[in-house]
């Protein structure tokens, strides 16, 4: 159907100069029901850059042996955690997305958006497009880049962008993983907790694990958690006994990442530790795997097992050292892409010049 001039005009009145940042986080249940958990896993674990086997038997895994019951499984595990807000990795998130806008000012349009379940990258695409966004800046908040985080949220906003007749400018940050103002957050977080309950007898790292086989196949992952370690313990001037860095959140039978975290507390707890302090360092915000595997879980396993408390350190979430530490990264990597802000009257030049361009005869003029 030919444009009309009015449909021209209007188009070309739109502001089109505008910086965003889409913050991207992995994703979450929109209750915490066995239906919803159920809709949210499927998406998740659909998603061949999560789960690389063999998609004829993952599918039968996925459908009659998870979907069936898993969900119903952790149902309780998402109530211990859920807040008036909702998830608490939602509500985390949309006050780092308000924080973080706050910081950057009006000037960097910033929207939040999650690879599976809601808000989905295409409503905050939509969203950024209707506030003139032309050049975007993809920022996954996972410090430690992965196939199975990282490339996965890449991958989900390529796909839309395909689609697009006029996508955005894309540049994307694909990891943060040593970025000074992220430990130097870190460090600010365990510096914090210490000071409001004393320091611990020794402190864990635990980072999400991944299946072994994803590091053999060129995933830089376990590289960039055993950096992060190594820089937050420098940070804190630990001595190479009082910290040591595990996985957690293995899932099925084959080989994840090594030491794992509920066997590495254990071994903690006969070796003496008393009080033994958790951090997460991957989780930019607090989520279940945070809030109740470590914080209640291993909590009631490290006691079990002789020690007398364990007590976890809470994400970054939007404590104002973390908030600094994104608008730093991200103003680094928006170099060079500052311009005049528009005004009403060079929209106004732009579509008139837009209808000068075209002959009459290829509009469908109205009066």
């Amino acid at each position: 159907m030919t444009p009309s001039a009015d449909d021209i005009a209007t188009r070309h009145r739109q502001p089109t100069r505008g910086i965003g940042v889409l913050l991207v986080n992995l994703g979450t249940p929109d209750a915490a029901t066995a239906t919803a958990i159920r809709r949210y896993l499927r998406q998740f674990l659909s998603d061949r850059r999560v789960v690389e086997v063999p998609r004829l038997l993952w599918w039968l895994l996925l459908n009659l042996v998870i979907l069936p019951f898993r969900p119903r499984k952790l149902v309780e595990a998402y109530h211990a955690v859920w807040t008036p807000q909702g998830s608490p990795l939602l509500a985390v998130s949309r006050a780092q997305q308000s924080a973080l806008q706050a910081r950057l000012g009006a000037d960097v349009r910033v929207e939040l958006a999650m690879t599976y379940g809601n808000p989905g990258i295409a409503e905050a695409l939509a969203r950024l497009q209707a506030a003139g966004v032309d050049r975007l800046l993809l920022l996954p908040l996972y410090p430690q880049y992965s196939a199975t985080t990282t490339a996965a949220a890449l991958d989900s906003l390529f796909r839309l962008q395909m689609a697009d007749r006029c996508p955005p400018a894309l540049r994307t940050i694909r990891d943060y993983h040593d970025d000074p103002g992220y430990i130097a957050a870190l460090a600010a977080s365990v510096r914090r907790h210490w000071q409001q309950h004393g320091r611990g007898d020794h402190l864990l790292m635990s980072f999400h694990g991944i299946p072994q086989r994803n590091l053999l196949l060129g995933d830089p992952y376990h590289c960039h958690c055993h950096k992060t370690a190594r820089l937050l313990a420098e940070a804190l001037q630990l001595p190479r006994e009082g910290w040591s860095l595990s996985f957690q959140s293995r899932l099925g039978r084959m080989p994840w990442l090594q030491p794992y975290t509920d066997r590495r507390l254990v071994d903690l707890a006969a070796a003496g530790t008393r009080t033994l302090d958790v951090i997460c360092p991957g989780f930019s915000a607090d989520c279940l795997e945070t809030l109740e595997e470590v914080a209640i879980r291993y909590n009631a396993q490290f006691q079990e097992h002789g020690g007398a408390a364990l007590r976890y350190i809470p994400a970054l979430n939007a404590e104002p050292e973390h908030i600094e530490a994104l608008a730093a990264l991200v103003q680094r990597h928006l170099g060079g892409w500052a311009r005049p802000a528009e005004t009403a009257e060079t929209h106004d030049q732009r579509a008139q010049r837009a209808l000068a361009a075209l002959p009459d005869a290829n509009l469908g003029r109205t009066r």
